[in-house]
């Protein structure tokens, strides 16, 4: 029988002081009714002096293993042994404002009764389109807000009802991302509510450091963009769409009159959608 509000599933492997600060913000919480599953993706035990900390400040932490590291199936094992109404996935290296659990009870609580709530990144500021609701219409056409893992909450049965997250999706797989687009997309298509909450907030910082010039960057951009095009595939997205997502990132240096590092970029990210597009009609359909 489930008894708590929240199960934060955390996903994390490699990472260690950072789960500190995630857990001191955990512990400063308004509304404490919550448990923190760990899916440890660590071949040591690296994480237990971590781990004891969380424990000491007083947050309920249930501790899993899991082989060979995959985020969405860790995130899929994670949720198998949670017990909250709600499920939130946290990074291993973001924090929460105190109130964040407080405010995202009270939007569940609202007349709406959303079965899903994406919150404000704070370090991206408002998104572009800070809608009140998502719609499968304008979410198909990449116009909505912006969907990231750590600003996603769900209802448990709604998880339930939908499946989990596509193991064939995210870091360390060929489609290299797209994995929660991918589950929001599921849920749009089941007819669920889900809203934008901008009260409350999730930190994470941005990685600038990482210069476009860099090869590394522009191989990073492709693997991650494998996952758009997979979307493109799986959802059977209109073909102006998919013209458009392929189009954009070259087009936009283009106009901008970038013909070096930029554009190099944005061919890159144009060839992962393809990649990606291509890779699943050829595996999955």
């Amino acid at each position: 029988m489930r008894t708590t509000v929240f199960s934060l599933i955390l996903a994390t492997v490699r990472r260690t002081k950072e789960l500190d600060r995630l857990f001191n913000t955990l512990a400063a919480q308004t509304f404490l009714d919550f448990e923190v599953i760990v899916v440890d993706q660590n071949i040591d035990n690296r994480l237990t002096p971590h781990l004891e900390r969380a424990s000491s400040l007083g947050i309920v932490v249930k501790h899993i293993k899991h082989h060979p590291p995959n985020l969405a199936a860790a995130r899929n094992a994670g949720i198998e042994i949670a017990t909250g109404e709600w499920l939130g996935f946290p990074d291993d290296d973001c924090w929460y404002d105190a109130r964040t659990l407080e405010k995202l009870t009270t939007c569940f609580k609202s007349s709406k009764k959303p079965a899903g709530v994406i919150i404000r990144w704070a370090e991206q500021g408002e998104p572009p389109v800070a809608v009140p609701q998502l719609s499968w219409l304008r979410s198909r056409a990449f116009r909505d807000i912006p969907v990231s893992s750590i600003t996603l909450f769900i209802q448990r049965d709604l998880f339930d009802r939908v499946g989990g997250f596509d193991p064939r999706f995210g870091v360390g797989q060929w489609f290299g991302a797209a994995e929660e687009t991918d589950l929001v997309f599921r849920i749009l298509q089941a007819n669920a509510l889900v809203a934008y909450e901008p009260a409350a907030k999730v930190h994470h910082s941005i990685n600038s450091d990482q210069s476009v010039a860099d090869p590394q960057a522009r191989f990073i951009a492709r693997c991650r963009a494998r996952g758009t095009g997979a979307l493109y595939a799986k959802h059977g997205l209109p073909a102006w769409v998919i013209l458009r997502g392929l189009a954009a990132p070259v087009l936009r240096p283009l106009l901008r009159g970038e013909f070096g590092t930029g554009l190099a970029h944005g061919c890159a990210i144009t060839l992962g959608r393809l990649d990606g597009l291509l890779g699943w009609k050829r595996r999955h359909q």
